[in-house]
């Protein structure tokens, strides 16, 4: 029997796996060693490394490398978008989605539209609280007196300004549900689901059905059902900005259904289709047509003397950023963004020395978040962020920075709900699969990052000689072998700091 070669890396991973267990407790020099030896493996020649490691408690640097140059954050990005949101806005604050118009008459008629007005709420349609959203919606107007509508539904999304796509976003990415747009009327995520399934015969076109038929999209369909047991060849392409998909190739007969998360088009759409038919399950009869108002769009004379006829409440700011952390919900980051920059300009508004010309609600969010590294002492060269979830490939950060944020907020009163609100090893969120049975599970609370080529990790762990530290490991440019996912890579270092038994005090 012909033996089988081992993989060139496997070697080299063993002795890193066994290096601590061979060694015992682990101290700086030897964490230091174990981390060298690590990272200059061959494998890792065309990649680059960049890491940091500073002790809350003394302020000393336990390690770095090449921590003052910059890299692909991925999204560990997120941590900007924290600080800022922690800093500049009210974290008890419950966004409002309300349903703007005129009272109604004693016949119970609404004279003019009625406006579906969206300020931000990432979370209409997935928090508990505004689960059955458009229905209580349509049951506070009905209780309102509201019986017809003698006009149009229109769904206003234009509390934001700018453009609902991040500064730097891929339009290879745009077609999925991770990199959905933003909007001050979002509902459910942004995101359906599109369920493929194989028709009854050979050569027919495969069943392809969406989740939430208020927010399907236009469809062709010409994805064909082939025999069974050939190759899957499923494709979905949605060109930006079209509310068409077209769907091809095939899907092998008798196989299992297929599921893909997408990205709604048109959330604003999608939530006043919702709303409407509440509205009609309820016998409110609208008159008139949906119509969407969507930035550049602007009618504010929709809302002149028009009052809150319902109304519902995300929850506060502090969980919808605690979910965005632990999920890595790319909307909810670029939201909360957007939020603190439409704060922002209202209050530059009434200051006669703010800078003029047009800047979009994101823009005005990233400007607000320089004036804070700037307080934290971050150099602009430091931190290259211009969106709020690290999807885009033009944000660059030092882990160096990373690592000064990360002190900043553990310096902070509100430090114990921060890290909270980080997914915790092999307990929550994207870091639950991940470093079980070590010392770092439980321990380590840390908001991972990664995309095609980028892994990261950067956070707080405790060493087991009870030293708080604070991390930033960021791998780019390196695409690991089949089977070795970079996450384990990375994982890794921050093992090693949780068996850290020497204190730098």
């Amino acid at each position: 029997m012909k033996m089988q070669r081992l993989p060139r890396w496997l070697p080299a991973l063993l002795t890193l796996v066994l290096m601590p267990l061979r060694a015992g407790a682990m101290d700086l020099a030897a964490t230091r060693a174990a981390i060298d030896a690590h990272i200059h493996q061959p494998r890792f020649a065309a990649a680059r490394w960049g890491i940091a490691v500073v002790s809350l408690d003394s302020g000393r640097t336990l390690y770095a490398h090449d921590a003052d140059k910059l890299f692909q954050p991925a999204s560990t990005a997120k941590l900007f978008t924290a600080a800022l949101v922690l800093s500049g806005l009210d974290t008890a604050y419950r966004i409002p989605t309300r349903v703007l118009g005129p009272a109604p008459d004693r016949r119970g008629r609404v004279d003019g539209p009625l406006v579906l007005y969206g300020m931000g709420d990432p979370s209409l349609g997935t928090a508990p609280s505004t689960a059955n959203w458009a229905d209580a919606l349509a049951a506070q107007l009905e209780a309102h007196g509201v019986r017809r509508v003698r006009g149009d539904l229109v769904a206003d999304a234009t509390y934001f300004a700018g453009a609902p796509i991040g500064s730097g976003w891929e339009a290879a990415d745009l077609l999925s549900g991770f990199a959905a747009p933003a909007s001050a009327l979002s509902v459910d995520d942004n995101q359906l689901r599109l369920t493929v399934a194989p028709a009854a015969h050979d050569g027919r076109l495969a069943q392809l059905a969406f989740d939430r038929p208020s927010a399907a999209m236009l469809l062709e369909n010409r994805l064909i059902t082939s025999p069974a047991g050939t190759a899957a060849d499923i494709n979905l392409y949605r060109t930006p900005g079209s509310d068409l998909l077209h769907a091809f190739g095939s899907i092998a007969s008798r196989s299992s259904p297929r599921s893909f998360r997408l990205a709604i088009p048109d959330p604003a759409r999608a939530a006043g289709n919702a709303l409407l038919q509440a509205l009609q399950q309820r016998g409110i009869e609208v008159d008139g047509q949906l119509r969407v108002l969507r930035w550049p769009q602007l009618d504010t004379a929709l809302r002149t003397g028009a009052g809150v006829l319902a109304e519902v409440r995300s929850p506060p700011v502090a969980m919808i950023l605690r979910e965005g952390l632990k999920r890595s919900q790319n909307l909810y980051l670029q939201n909360l963004l957007q939020l603190a920059g439409t704060r922002a300009a209202i209050t530059a508004a009434a200051d006669p020395a703010a800078t003029a010309g047009f800047l979009g609600a994101a823009d005005w969010g990233i400007r607000a978040l320089h004036q804070l590294l700037d307080r934290i002492g971050i150099p602009p060269s430091a931190s290259l962020i211009g969106e709020g979830t690290g999807l885009s490939r033009r944000d660059l950060t030092t882990p160096a920075a990373l690592v000064r944020l990360l002190s900043f907020l553990a310096a902070g009163s509100d430090a114990a709900e921060v890290r909270d609100m980080l997914p915790v090893a092999a307990v929550d969120g994207t870091l639950a699969p991940r470093m079980r049975g070590t010392p770092a599970a439980g321990n380590v609370h840390a908001k991972t990052g990664s995309m095609t080529y980028v892994t990261c990790l950067a956070g707080y762990v405790t060493s087991a000689a009870g030293e708080h530290l604070a991390f930033a490991v960021l791998l780019n440019d390196y695409a690991p072998p089949a089977g070795m996912p970079a996450s384990a890579d990375v994982d890794a270092i921050a093992v090693w700091l949780a068996e850290l038994s020497e204190r730098s005090l």
